[in-house]
């Protein structure tokens, strides 16, 4: 698969890539100065969480600018390295990192309310219901390998960009509705619904991988289809595997006795006088 750049386009590409990289950063230093606004007042924050934020940064930055990005335009298996990145690693990542939670901690009282009154509204809810945000996520897959749309967005800069940014939208949306946390959602799903929500979704997503195995996009080769079908395929299922592990996670992990007024914790002695 080979496309050529005029001057226009290769700049538009430059330019793209320009934004991408101070988006990236600027998500970065935002959240950082929020974290440090946070433990200023004596409110603390996980690292884990700040580590997660900056991590699901740098794999959209790397699916975005670099040369990764760069072998996108012309290689199918690089193009397939950032859909991983951009729409499953990536999301996951960002999810994990409770952006919302901080925002609503450390902006004004005004501003926070206003957010979450965003949260609970009916759109909102809509968007955040688990099969909407699958359809929005692999569907939008579908319609990117299926149609003329992929052999547009190598074609046309804007058509590029559009489609990087929905892939990225609709992870991160799927991802929150599906897990469970850990940024609020008042009309989150119930645990079962989301385990459907989201085996539908896999099975959707690797059948794609079969099909594109079995009838490459157009201007891609079948050599090229293969081995971006399999990377699609494998090295999506580390991700589905967290997904699946985080939104079973009351069935997983048991819950903790919660104690009671005058109650003690079992196995430990009364104090002696």
């Amino acid at each position: 698969m080979t496309h050529h750049h005029g001057h226009p386009e290769a700049a538009m590409l430059g330019l793209a890539e320009w934004l991408s990289l101070t988006s990236v950063a600027a998500a970065v230093i935002v959240y950082t100065f929020a974290v440090y606004r946070l433990r200023a007042r004596g409110i603390f924050w996980p690292r884990a969480r700040t580590a997660s934020w900056a991590a699901g940064c740098l794999m959209v930055g790397a699916a975005l600018v670099g040369p990764l990005a760069d072998r996108a335009h012309h290689d199918f298996i690089a193009h397939m390295g950032t859909h991983v990145l951009l729409g499953m690693l990536g999301p996951l990542l960002l999810v994990l990192g409770a952006p919302v939670t901080v925002a609503l901690r450390v902006l004004p009282v005004a501003t926070a309310r206003r957010i979450a009154r965003g949260l609970a509204s009916p759109p909102f809810a809509v968007l955040t219901n688990p099969f909407v945000a699958g359809l929005l996520n692999v569907g939008g897959l579908w319609v990117l390998y299926r149609t003329g749309l992929f052999a547009a967005m190598h074609d046309e800069p804007l058509v590029h960009g559009l489609v990087h940014i929905h892939v990225l939208a609709a992870g991160y949306l799927f991802t929150f509705a599906v897990i469970g946390g850990p940024d609020p959602a008042p009309h989150r799903a119930a645990p079962p619904w989301r385990v459907a929500a989201l085996v539908l979704a896999i099975a959707a997503h690797n059948i794609l991988a079969k099909v594109i195995y079995a009838d490459p996009p157009p201007g891609v080769s079948v050599e090229q289809a293969h081995a971006g079908a399999e990377l699609m395929y494998y090295a999506g299922a580390p991700v589905e595997i967290a997904l699946l592990v985080l939104v079973c996670r009351p069935w997983l992990l048991p819950r903790r006795p919660v104690s009671r007024p005058g109650s003690r914790r079992p196995g430990r002695q009364p104090a002696v006088p």
